[in-house]
């Protein structure tokens, strides 16, 4: 079974892919938007998804910054709570 670390190094890695690849599409997508005044309407909802999609990553990024600092916070040395551990399930569910 894999350890705490191993777990949030691939939740922070696929974090990272996914902002990646989020902003290449939503710099495709302002692109081609700059070009006319009525790609706006054609394709604003999609640019609005990929701004969400990034904001997600910031939050998952700042989840796992929470599990990071609680795991080396000298006051909690006695480990995760269930609810940190539950957080950082379900943030390793979101991100595959």
């Amino acid at each position: 079974m894999k350890d705490l670390t191993t777990y949030l190094a691939e939740a922070i890695d696929n974090i990272r892919r996914d902002r990646e690849v989020t902003k290449e599409l939503l710099d495709d997508v302002m692109q081609y938007m700059a070009k006319d005044e009525n790609s706006h309407k054609e394709v604003g909802h999609t640019a609005a998804k990929y701004v969400e999609t990034l904001q997600r990553s910031n939050e998952q990024l700042v989840k796992v910054s929470t599990i990071i600092h609680k795991r080396d916070s000298a006051v909690s040395h006695r480990g995760l709570s269930e609810k940190d551990k539950d957080d950082l399930f379900d943030l390793i569910k979101e991100t595959n």
